[in-house]
């Protein structure tokens, strides 16, 4: 058995136990780290055996079967620490964004939302959350939004079946959302740190076929009696911190910044991620200082209160995501630098037509996740151009086909633990609306491009 099917192995029971985590009960982090480092420690003790070696540089297998053991150690060397240099970026990038959103939510932003929302119809209500649902995401990812936008609906909504159908809606939206800017969601992120799309152009192509995928749901929800009448009211008494709508605006101000400093600048886009976190930081800090009693507080109390915003913000970063991610791109890298990827990727090219296969691999993100994928694919079409019309195509059938299952995309599994709604419920009514919705944009897509 040769060492490249060894991996391969590897990777399907690496990412079988990823799959089935809630059944085993151990975090997907674990099998994500495990088979990232039993990957790379073959490709470490079978260097020598290797004649081909895919180069990243120029995307190019290489043959590398005259290489003595010494050169193939640089070789390999040199192309674990260009993965790890490029899979950091996206992570430090991500750890910038969570802190930010953190802090947003530590000065209470997320609830100056709900002012916003005076109607009582449960379709106007139903248009309202989605479309912010929509926004929203496309500023923060789509799982954030999700989060923000279900907390919101319990406070207007009773009825738990009625909020487990504007959640459907609220993941549609929410993943639809992300898919149209380098900063809505992972899979985006990663095309547009890698260089393979650029933000105004995946903007441009992406909107429409984006904003269809949550339109088409919506208009069939229009006729469906669960969203006929009013909401019951919630009486409520709430105080909103003074400062919550200026922290959410600055918040999402920060965010968007990012691209426009990388297009300004043309340094890494986590270089300007870490620029908007330290002004939002200090901004922050400023705040929280001024809103310090003067009184004499309890020592303990004191000691607790220390701790300004960014310490806060920095300790609900969620290091299982980070460490999740960190596993499944190298371990993705790791099969794309023995070019078993790149390889896939030309009998693609020359068996199925790219559209149809980007079709399929968007309905395949509703069981597998998108992350992979999406690695995968900048492996497979590691030749095209950037701002080929596949990378913005993939960007937006890797976004958006997990809404076809509740377990298809990160924002479907936390509005499955936030409101209990079950695999077979959403099968049942949300997969074959959400399904018109994708298909509806890829149509849009092919037709616009």
């Amino acid at each position: 058995m040769s060492l490249e099917i060894i991996i391969l192995i590897t990777f399907i029971l690496g990412y079988t136990a990823i799959t089935l985590e809630h059944s085993l009960r151990i975090d997907k982090l674990i099998p994500a780290l495990l088979m990232m480092c039993i990957c790379w420690a073959i490709i470490a003790v079978g260097m020598d055996g290797f004649n081909n070696w895919f180069d990243p540089g120029s995307s190019k297998i290489l043959d590398i079967s005259s290489l003595g053991h010494e050169s193939r150690q640089h070789l390999l060397e040199g192309t674990l620490l260009h993965h790890f240099g490029k899979t950091a970026e996206i992570l430090i990038f991500l750890m910038g964004a969570m802190a930010i959103v953190e802090m947003i939510d530590h000065f209470e932003g997320f609830s100056a939302i709900k002012k916003f929302i005076k109607t009582k119809k449960k379709l106007s209500l139903l248009w309202i959350i989605s479309f912010l649902a929509f926004f929203l995401s496309s500023i923060i990812d789509n799982l954030t939004a999700t989060i923000v936008l279900i907390t919101i609906l319990r406070k207007l909504i009773n009825d738990s079946n009625d909020r487990m159908w504007f959640s459907g809606f609220i993941i549609i939206a929410a993943n639809a959302g992300g898919a149209w800017t380098p900063i809505g969601d992972v899979t985006t992120t990663m095309l547009w740190m890698a260089g393979k799309v650029t933000t105004l152009e995946l903007m441009k192509l992406l909107f429409i076929p984006s904003l269809l995928n949550i339109l088409i749901p919506l208009l069939i929800g229009s006729f469906l009696p669960v969203f006929k009448g009013n909401v019951p009211v919630i009486e409520e008494k709430q105080t909103v911190n003074k400062t919550a709508s200026l922290m959410l605006v600055l918040g999402l101000i920060l965010i968007i910044f990012v691209p426009v400093f990388k297009t300004l600048t043309h340094l890494p886009p986590y270089i300007g991620m870490m620029l908007s976190l330290s002004l939002f930081a200090i901004i922050a800090e400023i705040i929280s200082n001024r809103q310090i009693s003067f009184t004499q507080p309890d020592e303990k109390e004191n000691l607790h209160d220390s701790k300004g915003p960014t310490m806060k913000a920095l300790t609900k970063i969620e290091m299982p995501s980070i460490l999740f991610f960190l596993g499944i791109l190298m371990t993705v890298a790791a099969m794309e630098s023995l070019g078993m990827i790149f390889n896939f990727g030309q009998f693609v090219n020359g068996e199925i037509d790219s559209n149809l296969f980007v079709t399929l691999l968007g309905a395949s993100s509703a069981i597998i996740d998108n992350v992979p994928l999406v690695a995968a694919s900048i492996g497979m079409f590691s030749d095209l151009t950037q701002d080929n019309h596949t990378w913005h195509f993939i960007a937006y059938a890797a976004g958006t086909g997990g809404s076809m299952l509740i377990i298809g995309s990160a924002a479907g599994v936390v509005a499955m633990g936030m409101e209990k709604i079950s695999f077979f419920w959403y099968l049942k009514n949300i997969t074959f609306i959400a399904f018109l919705g994708y298909i509806g944009g890829v149509i849009a897509y092919l037709v616009l491009n």
